[in-house]
């Protein structure tokens, strides 16, 4: 009975049978553009995002130089987060997975990054004119990884308790380093000068596009985390919704974010899978709503189409009658 009376009411509904009204579309549509334009002025100079100053490694290297010289540190034995992120940078840790789906590991290592080399090596052999320098780097390559772990290691601790001085270099407690205050001295000034910049940069384009070593490096520190606190766009803030600097951002990224807030995306190491997986079920089950016994049927069941069109089913009443 109700498949029938869904068919008359699909039928009635193809022949608008009511009154028809004259429809200037092009007046609609040039009022409709110059209202969108005014309002589209108005909020971008109400809202607009801050003029903020990009964050760089140089910038990075004077206004924390001991954060800059921990991190580099971390770099050089592979402990940072990306010397032990894995997939697509390198082999070093383990991918994101669910269960056997493991994306990542499937397409392999894209991307490679030697943290080591590619962020303290290499960019130090670029330096001339410092012997001992020169020689600092050989010192270290030369020893074994037992004795390179245990310099890091010390290096490390003792950087927790530095302090940076007026001229942009640090204060280190004496200790059993090896070569590496040379070495991270001269890094560190080197950063801070604007050459270890350029000396990330991969592509050989006239127009720099690829700046991926030196996010990764600068993200490996703490000064985005900080900057994303202060700008309310980290994880737990709703950060992928928020804009730069206030409100409101994109928020029709609020249930992307959504997930990020609750358990167990918010805590397992799988979390961006976890949360790919789910809006992809999503997004299916909005595409397949057509083919979805009962849920297909929910406007019928909630006709607010009947209130939408009243004018067309008074007319269908007042024909009937």
């Amino acid at each position: 009975m109700n498949r029938e009376r869904h068919r008359r009411e699909d039928e009635a509904a193809r022949e608008w049978k009511g009154a028809y009204k004259p429809y200037d579309i092009l007046r609609e549509a040039t009022i409709a553009l110059g209202v969108v334009l005014a309002l589209a002025l108005v909020l971008t100079i109400l809202f607009s995002s801050p003029d903020l100053q990009s964050t760089t490694v140089r910038s990075w290297s004077r206004s924390d130089p001991v954060d800059f010289v921990t991190t580099a540190t971390t770099e050089l034995d592979g402990s940072s987060t990306t010397g032990s992120y894995g997939p697509p940078y390198n082999h070093n840790g383990p991918s994101q997975h669910i269960g056997f789906i493991n994306p990542a590991k499937w397409v392999g290592v894209t991307y490679p990054i030697n943290t080591g080399q590619d962020y303290v090596l290499a960019p130090l052999r670029l330096i001339t004119g410092q012997p001992a320098l020169q020689t600092a780097i050989s010192t270290y390559e030369a020893a074994p990884a037992k004795t390179q772990t245990a310099w890091t290691s010390a290096y490390e601790t003792a950087l927790a308790k530095a302090s940076a001085n007026p001229n942009g270099s640090i204060t280190v407690k004496p200790g059993n380093y090896g070569p590496l205050p040379t070495m991270m001295g001269s890094l560190l000034t080197f950063a801070q000068s604007g050459g270890l910049d350029g000396a990330l940069l991969t592509s050989r384009q006239f127009y720099q596009t690829d700046y991926t070593k030196a996010l990764l490096f600068i993200s490996d520190g703490g000064l985005l985390t900080n900057r994303a606190m202060q700008q309310n766009l980290v994880g737990s803030q709703w950060g992928m919704m928020n804009e730069t600097g206030g409100y409101p951002g994109q928020v029709w990224l609020w249930l992307y974010t959504f997930w990020y807030q609750i358990k167990p995306f918010s805590t397992s190491a799988n979390g961006d899978i976890l949360v790919l997986a789910v809006m992809a079920v999503l997004s299916l089950a909005l595409i397949l709503i057509p083919f979805i016994p009962g849920l297909r049927d929910v406007p019928r069941r909630i006709p607010i189409y009947k209130l939408i069109w009243r004018d067309h089913y008074r007319t269908q009443q007042s024909d009937g009658a």
